[in-house]
């Protein structure tokens, strides 16, 4: 009986160690699609106001392209440093876009409560397909990524941004 209790609580270590590790390999971000940001350049979304814009005039900027949504509370709490921070790069070529996984409704009103200075966008629930393709396998949000005024991916973010980081991250473009 004692043996048995023993083989049983091994394997049910065994088994939760390999739980962990394959949950932490799961949030890690893969690398992305090499045509996402070419097929983003495609897209139309409806702004905050709910008028469709061609994304592809963001072509030859540096983008930090922040996925979120307005239940999201990580998401809401970042805003306002992005906010500013958009002022603080305007004459930069560096342009926050984001692109809410959200109803345009929902974007609307909180564009119309909240004061953000760069654009917001809905894409909906396809923006979650959108953010797998960008690397984003958790689904997990706020996600962020940067992008060179090359068209390329130079660094992806899940979870909260650190403000110093994006700016460190930003110096190398």
């Amino acid at each position: 009986m004692k043996r048995n209790t023993l083989l049983y609580t091994g394997i049910a270590i065994l088994f939760v160690a390999i739980g962990i590790y394959f949950g932490a390999k799961r949030l890690e971000p893969v690398a992305p699609k090499d045509t996402v940001v070419a097929h983003l350049f495609t897209q139309s979304m409806a702004n905050a106001q709910g008028q469709p814009e061609s994304l592809s005039q963001w072509k030859g900027k540096h983008l930090v392209i922040n996925f979120w949504a307005t239940w999201c509370a990580p998401c809401v709490q970042e805003m306002p440093e992005l906010s500013a921070f958009q002022t603080e790069v305007a004459n930069k070529n560096i342009q926050i876009l984001g692109i809410g996984i959200d109803s345009p409704a929902n974007i609307a009103e909180f564009s119309s409560k909240y004061k953000i200075s760069y654009p917001l966008y809905s894409a909906g629930m396809s923006g979650a397909k959108l953010t797998k393709q960008f690397g984003n396998q958790a689904g997990g949000l706020p996600f962020t990524v940067l992008v060179g005024s090359d068209g390329q991916i130079r660094k992806t973010y899940l979870g909260r941004i650190k403000l110093e980081e994006l700016r460190k991250d930003l110096l190398t473009f």
